[in-house]
């Protein structure tokens, strides 16, 4: 069997395309239960919560501190692998 060459797509194409597919497709709701277990899962904190965090001076310099400990560790390990394995330049 002969392969059929690829004919490059054009706008027209997928917009006929499209019509037929939201003509054909229907929207598909989830089972109530499993709607109820993950709103369950997912916990949003209040709003408050989420601005007194931010507001909290102890946790946005804890977040920078972490921040900055990981990058100084990372550049750390990347320098020492760097003379480890020799400079041969």
């Amino acid at each position: 069997m002969p392969r059929r060459r690829s004919i490059p797509p054009s706008t027209a194409n997928f917009t006929e395309l499209e019509a037929h597919l939201a003509g054909t497709l229907r929207p598909v709701a989830p089972p109530r239960d499993f709607t109820q277990r993950l709103r369950a899962r997912i916990h949003m904190p209040d709003p408050r919560l989420i601005a007194e965090r931010i507001a909290s001076w102890r946790f946005f310099f804890a977040a920078i501190g972490g921040t900055m400990s990981a990058m100084l560790l990372v550049i750390t390990v990347a320098r020492a692998l760097y003379h480890l394995t020799g400079r041969k330049t």
